[in-house]
């Protein structure tokens, strides 16, 4: 009788544990789908830095990075001004709110504020004195990555990846 509840205890902590890893793994794949750039390579030489990205399942480019050395997800928006962050980030990341004005956005025009990120790292691509702005109505836990950073790269779409180049870093 004892070796048949022993039996049935460790069958029943075997599928716990393999419940349990099944969780991980689908999180792992599901994240790994929303962010295919968690980790971005990047080339290197003595004219330029280049980190290449691949496309989500949704069609856009997010890539992990990091602002003043905390890290950070940017979605990459070729029609964004400027970085674009939100809020209750930007009090995390410790940036200041400067002078006021308003932007359009695709849900009407909002508030925003002046700010500028002294560090911005994508791989080993860094970006020094960043314009940006920071939205308190902004929702999204990502950040923007508008011209104000994406004009001072070189970047070719080919396919479904995209080459981000600095050159005479």
């Amino acid at each position: 009788m004892e070796t048949k509840n022993i039996g049935q205890g460790m069958f029943a902590v075997a599928c716990v544990l393999g419940l349990a890893l099944l969780t991980f793994l689908f999180g792992n794949f599901e994240e790994h789908q929303k962010n295919p750039n968690q980790h971005p390579d990047s080339i290197q030489n003595a004219q330029f830095i280049e980190v290449n990205l691949e496309r989500n399942r949704q069609g856009h480019y997010v890539v992990s990075g990091s602002i003043n050395d905390k890290p950070v997800v940017f979605l990459l928006d070729t029609g964004a001004t400027d970085v674009v962050i939100p809020g209750v980030l930007a009090a995390q990341l410790d940036l200041k709110a400067g002078r006021s004005g308003r932007a359009m956005t695709a849900n009407g025009p909002v508030t925003i504020y002046e700010t500028r990120v002294d560090h911005l790292q994508i791989g080993d691509i860094s970006l020094f004195n960043v314009p940006a702005s920071i939205n308190p109505a902004m929702q999204s836990p990502g950040i923007l990555l508008g011209m104000s950073a994406l004009g001072q790269l070189e970047f070719v779409q080919s396919g479904d990846s995209l080459t981000l180049r600095q050159n005479g870093y």
